[in-house]
């Protein structure tokens, strides 16, 4: 097998694609798509008085499971609080070398600014102070899902006394002191009348501990370069006095960062709201701090929950599309959730902004005519095992400008690796044995296909933390239907093709944009090179008009369904 870099984007996102485009026309209990090992998704269509929801609902293992392979995040748009917007599908590609990704959208923008309107929790430290009238969404260290109201209260101490600090990673207001750590960017807010100091070493801003430093520079009116490992307090109006006075270059400084409540052992938190389900039950009123039509009109949304056993659920639903997805006020939402299992859920964002995706593609169908809305935040789960995209099947119909199958898979993580391909007769062609390959992503082909029926291409690998993974992506070799053609005629046309074996097949004629015209009945044809003739007329009896059509065969025989189509020029008889 071969490396390529990394960073290069995987192959065959059609697969994914396909998911979203079959989405709508899905039952209302879609069969689950694995996207990665333990991860599904339903696109499915919710039929109400109101008019059709179309509902993408992603499951995922409960966060830390398999040994950590799994985690459920916040992620910023660019990396940083301050770093501005950006689309989700580009948020998970830029995360691909490090995780393969799945999510939605995540918390609400603070006003105009590009800032998260609430918390965020990275790894257990405190990135941004909470919303204390709106639900926090946090994740702890065993993989629960908590919805609470949190409050903030900081402090800071230089030579005095213990004074408030109020904002975390957020521009002070009149009177206030906010802290600025990395995670808000390279430097700290500009702001006339503002005093600041810097603090280097600063220790990582967990809640609840003493967090101590020393003054290393003073400043004001704010733009100073936040240390990569240090952080900077910034004062405005009568706390810049203070300020000054207690926290002069050379004085020891203490930060406590305390949440109430504590959220012993949470580890990831974003902001959110409302909450939607709590102890199983959909929440009506939940009391929080949204205006009334934020809550009860219909509208795009989308909403993280966790069922009974542990797993996590991300759900978005479509809006502002009548006739396609009419979208669900935040109770139907909460309903729905209940309905799909949930214990415990919030909403994030609504509107334009909801977007759901799996590794740089849509799931869902954004509401604005001009697309994905870019997001000041995504939530995703994130995998860190082996993953490999789905087997691109081009001999399934025996394709005879195609050769070989290609495969793929991606590390994250330097691992050992064992890949193979099982046949239909269940014995393994061993491709690799406990080869060691650092990350990246490895592709080949095969071509000895010496049985037709149902393949597996099964990756395992044991990373450098110990931790093993498997992916298993079945795929069907089947050369029953090949070599279509059509041979149009005066107010007719022909499709021929050839069949390896005996099967029940159809015709469908179909418009470029795949709408059907006509569905001839399905007949039984024996092995060899048969033929289907569509007398040129659509459903109602009419005459179809002068134009381009799509002839499409679908065959089902013993080994199972394929399909091939191909474009052809009809004319009108005389």
């Amino acid at each position: 097998m071969c490396e390529v870099p990394s960073g290069r984007v995987m192959l065959r996102r059609f697969a994914v694609l396909a998911i979203a485009c079959a989405g709508l026309a899905s039952p209302a209990h879609a069969t689950s798509t694995t996207l990665m090992p333990g991860v599904t998704v339903d696109r499915t269509v919710q039929f109400t008085l109101h008019g059709p929801v179309g509902l993408t609902v992603i499951t995922a293992p409960r966060p830390g499971e398999g040994n950590g392979l799994y985690a459920l995040t916040p992620v910023l748009a660019r990396g940083t609080i301050a770093g501005g917007r950006d689309r989700l599908t580009r948020i998970e590609r830029a995360l691909s070398p490090q995780a393969t990704v799945v999510g939605i959208n995540g918390d609400f923008p603070a006003g105009a600014a590009a800032l998260p309107a609430g918390i965020v929790v990275q790894g257990g430290a405190l990135q941004h102070s909470p919303l204390p009238l709106r639900s926090s969404i946090g994740i702890d260290s065993g993989g629960n899902l908590h919805v609470d109201r949190v409050s903030f209260v900081g402090t800071w101490k230089g030579s005095g006394q213990r004074r408030p600090l109020v904002l975390v990673n957020q521009p002070p207001g009149r009177n206030q002191v906010s802290l600025f750590t990395p995670a808000y960017g390279a430097a700290v807010p500009r702001g006339g009348g503002t005093a600041e100091v810097v603090l280097e070493p600063f220790p990582a801003p967990a809640p609840g501990t003493d967090l101590q430093s020393t003054v290393v520079a003073v400043g004001a009116g704010g733009g100073e370069t936040i240390p990569p490992d240090g952080a900077v307090l910034q004062a405005a109006g009568s706390a810049v006095a203070p300020l000054k006075a207690e926290a002069p270059v050379g004085t020891p400084v203490t930060v406590r960062l305390i949440l109430k409540p504590e959220w012993v052992g949470v580890t990831s938190a974003l902001g959110g709201g409302p909450v939607l389900v709590r102890a199983g039950k959909a929440v009506f009123r939940s009391g929080e701090d949204f205006a009334s039509a934020q809550i009860s009109q219909r509208a795009p949304r989308a909403a993280v929950g966790q069922l009974a056993d542990g797993r996590v659920i991300l759900v978005a639903a479509d809006g502002g599309r009548p006739g396609s997805s009419v979208g669900m006020t935040s109770f139907e939402l909460a309903q729905a959730l209940v309905r799909l299992g949930a214990v415990t859920a919030s909403g994030v964002e609504t509107g334009g902004a909801v977007t759901a995706a799996f590794d740089g593609n849509l799931l869902d169908t954004p509401s604005d005519a001009a697309g994905e809305r870019a997001v000041n935040e995504a939530l995703l789960v994130e995998y860190f095992g082996v993953y490999a995209p789905p087997a691109p099947v081009p001999l399934v119909n025996g394709d005879p400008g195609a050769t070989a199958e290609p495969l793929e898979y991606k590390l994250v993580r330097p691992a050992t690796v064992t890949a193979q391909l099982v046949g239909p007769d269940g014995v393994a062609r061993v491709l690799e044995t406990a080869v060691a390959h650092q990350p990246g992503i490895y592709d080949t082909t095969y071509s000895s296909f010496d049985q037709e029926g149902d393949w597996h291409w099964q990756v395992t690998a044991t990373d450098d933390l110990g931790r093993v993974s498997t992916i298993d992506r079945p795929f069907r070799y089947d050369t029953t239907l090949r070599a279509l053609a059509v041979a149009p005629a005066q107010g007719s046309a022909t499709a021929r093709f050839t069949l390896g074996r005996a099967a029940s097949v159809r015709l469908r004629i179909e418009t470029p944009a795949g709408v059907t015209v006509r569905m001839l009945p399905a007949v039984q044809l024996g092995a060899g090179t048969q033929r289907l003739t569509w007398d040129g007329r659509l459903v109602s009896g009419a005459r179809a008009p002068t134009g381009g059509y799509v002839a499409h065969v679908f065959a089902t025989s013993d080994l199972g369904a394929s399909d091939l189509s191909t474009a052809f020029t009809f004319r009108v008889g005389a």
